[in-house]
This record gives structure tokens, C-alpha cells and sequence, in this order.
């Protein structure tokens, strides 16, 4: 192990197609584990920074480093598990453990954490990376997470919550979005999981349709998480209360850069609120341009936004919105894109062509108009770059607006 992670350390920068080719200079080496060591690595930096520079970690499969969670949502779910758990020393069952990540940030608030695995090479890893990182109070657990096999799983540990990062991928590698059909399937195991503990919280795709899963989930679902971070929707977080029937909220949720010495930007609402809640119709566009992130636009906070924020929207279909309020322009700043209305002009051929001629390097975008962002940009004649970013947008008031901004 020491020989290989000695290789590791001084190979990091190396070309891993070369050392795979080049295998025979070093027959003492699993040129196989040591380049997945290196790419994993790599792929850590910036992610899990803590574990991309600890030289004494090993990893055997780099997709595993591909699909870990970073060090902002970890954190943020071993908060999240900090709450439901509502005690001062609490368990929790991680039955998906995978590199480890998820566990190992549990590992940091609960008191005990139980990581299990099915594939035998990523328990052993995870076993020695646990010790390197000095985290004692991991136990290890190298088992099938499968109707009927929950108890047995668990062997005697008492978990006040039972974490699951379903796989995504079905046979030969493809991707599939379906709640019964990741792997282990939640569906099934839901109701043998509740006759142990109270609580389940499930990491799932950003891809996954929040109100689709809520219902085949059922009226346990509690609390659903839309978790954004460094401008990309990384994870849905479901929580799942054996003794809730109450409906569920939605919390969109932006990590900032620095999370968690920074504060995440989150509001929460119900799909009711979402439903009942009335979006006032922007009459004239001036100040400021809202465009939400993405944590609001998944969760579908399109009226809600409006509502919680005290701003106008641009049309009911158009998920845009405007403000002339300096100080709530800053505000917004924290949940998505903020820019300066330099001008506003009806969408026509006219002010197309003088908008191109004066701003022949913007960048461009459309929504709820008759045509995509390449034809707009085309029938501009702009190229991307410079600091104006150029909006087609439905306005309900006003008609398809061309609006020229700059962003703040």
C-alpha cells in the first residue's frame, strides 16, 4: 500500500493513458488502482479538498469520485440530518456509502455512523481512508441494501436515521431517472426501513421530478431539499417521517462559495403557497433584471419568488423578474443573476438591427418568444463576450421586449 500511494503522490501530474501503457517499468505497482487513485484525486480538488490533499487515501474506482458529493452539500446534509435527528448524540445509517464522503461528514455531528457497501473494494477503501482521516466512530458494513435485508444490514446498530443514495444507473451503465428503478429501490424498502427507525432521507438526481416523486413516495415525504451549488442544481434531498402526514415544503436552497463560514440563501414554501400565491404583472420595465437560479427554478418558485421577494414578474409564463429598488437588487443577488436595464425596445426588426450595430459582442438570451436563443442571437448578428448580456423576453404588459442590460 505505501509503494503504491508513494507511486500516486509522484505521478500525480503524469498522463494516466501513458502510465497505463508504460505499466511494465513498474511490475510492482497495480497500474489499474494507481491510476484510478490519481484521476480520482484529481477530480477531488476543489470538490473534497480535504481528501484531495490527505497523500494517504486510496481510491479504486474513480467514477466514485465523479459521483460523490462535494464538500458544500455534504456539509449541508449532515446539517440537514443534525436537525431531523432533533438530539444532542444521534445514529445514523448510511447504506450507500460509495467513496465514503456522505458518511464521513455525518461522522462530524453524529455521534455513531454506519457505513455500508455493496462492492468489497470500496468497503476496504473506505475502511483504511476512515482510519487516515481519524474518524473512529465509522463502523464498516459490506452488504446488499435489499428488500428483507435491512435488519440483518444493520446487525445490532441503532440508527435514528437511515441515509440513501439510490444509484442511477441500471444495467450496462445507463443512466435512468425513475425512483424503482435506482438501485436500492426506496419503493420497496420504505416500509421495512420505518419498522426501524422513524426518519429516511434520500439524496436523488436534480433530474427528478419533485412532485412526481413526493406522490409515489407518499405522505410521509416531510421536507424536500433543492440544493444549488457554485451556480449548478447539485442534489434533491427528500425527508421521509414515519409519524408525518402533514404535506411537504420546499426549501431552495444556494450555497454560497465559502459554505458554510457563509450563509446558504434559502426560502421555503409549500406547493399550495406556490399555487395560491399571486404574482403581480410588471406594467413598466426599469431598474433591475431578476433571473432566479437554479435551486428556484427546480423547486418551482415562479410566483412564490415574486411574493416572497416584493417583486414584479414579467408575465405569467415569462419567469423573469423586475425590481427599481437598488438594495433589493443586492439582496437578489444571493439566489440567481442580477442586471442593470440599460434599455428596453419592442422585439422587431428594427431595434434588432440597431441593438446589433451598438453592441456588436453581447451575450444573448431568449425565453417565451417565437424564436430560440441561436436565431436571436443570429437575426442580432452579435458574438459572445463584453459585459451586456441582450434579453428577449414576453412581457404580458408591454409584448416581446428586447431588453439591453448589464450584469451586477
Amino acid at each position: 500500500m505505501e509503494k503504491l500511494l508513494e507511486f500516486v503522490s509522484q505521478h500525480m501530474t503524469d498522463d494516466t493513458t501513458r502510465l497505463i501503457l508504460d505499466k511494465g517499468k513498474w511490475p510492482d505497482i497495480d497500474m489499474e488502482t494507481a491510476v484510478n487513485c490519481i484521476e480520482s484525486r484529481r477530480k477531488l480538488k476543489g470538490k473534497v479538498q480535504a481528501w484531495h490533499e490527505n497523500p494517504g487515501l486510496i481510491f479504486p474506482l474513480k467514477l466514485s469520485a465523479e459521483q460523490c458529493s462535494s464538500s458544500a452539500t455534504g456539509e449541508y446534509k449532515s446539517e440537514l440530518a443534525e436537525r431531523i435527528a432533533g438530539k444532542a448524540s444521534w445514529h445514523i445509517a448510511d447504506l450507500t456509502g460509495g467513496l465514503g464522503v456522505d458518511s464521513w461528514f455525518f461522522s462530524q455531528k453524529a455521534e455513531k455512523v454506519l457505513y455500508n457497501e455493496m462492492q468489497t473494494a470500496l468497503c476496504e477503501a473506505a475502511r483504511h481512508n476512515f482510519k487516515m482521516l481519524e474518524a473512529g466512530n465509522i463502523h464498516i458494513s459490506n452488504a446488499k441494501a435489499e428488500n428483507g435485508s435491512i435488519e440483518r444490514l444493520l446487525d445490532g446498530f441503532s440508527p435514528d436515521i437511515i441515509y440513501m443514495d439510490p444509484a442511477r444507473r441500471g444495467e450496462g451503465g445507463k443512466k435512468v431517472f425513475l425512483i424503482e428503478e435506482c438501485t436500492p429501490d426506496v419503493l420497496t424498502l420504505k416500509e421495512e426501513i420505518f419498522s426501524i427507525c422513524r426518519h429516511i432521507l434520500i439524496k436523488l438526481s436534480p433530474m427528478a421530478d419533485i412532485s412526481m416523486v413526493c406522490d409515489r413516495l407518499g405522505e410521509t415525504c416531510r421536507e424536500v431539499h433543492v440544493v444549488t451549488s457554485e451556480g449548478e442544481c447539485k442534489e434533491l434531498l427528500i425527508w421521509m417521517d414515519r409519524e408525518w402526514k402533514g404535506g411537504y415544503s420546499i426549501t431552495a436552497v444556494e450555497l454560497p462559495s465559502g459554505y458554510p463560514s457563509k450563509e446558504a440563501s434559502a426560502i421555503t414554501f409549500t406547493p399550495e403557497d406556490e399555487r395560491t400565491a399571486h404574482a403581480e404583472i410588471a406594467d413598466g420595465i426599469g431598474g433591475f433584471l431578476f433571473e432566479p437560479g437554479k435551486s428556484l427554478t427546480k423547486a418551482g418558485a415562479f410566483n412564490m419568488t415574486s411574493v416572497h421577494f416584493q417583486i414584479l414578474k414579467l408575465g405569467k409564463s415569462t419567469h423573469y423578474y423586475t425590481t427599481s429598488e437598488e438594495a433589493k437588487a443586492d439582496e437578489l443577488k444571493e439566489y440567481g443573476k442580477v442586471f442593470k436595464i440599460l434599455s428596453c425596445l419592442p422585439l422587431d426588426k428594427r431595434s434588432m438591427k440597431e441593438v446589433g450595430k451598438t453592441y456588436p459582442k453581447a451575450d444573448v438570451t431568449a425565453r417565451n418568444i417565437p424564436m430560440d436563443t441561436d436565431t436571436l442571437r443570429k437575426k442580432l448578428g452579435v458574438s459572445s463576450g463584453n459585459e451586456i448580456h441582450i434579453f428577449g423576453l414576453k412581457s404580458d404588459t408591454k409584448g416581446n421586449l428586447l431588453l439591453i442590460t448589464s450584469r451586477i
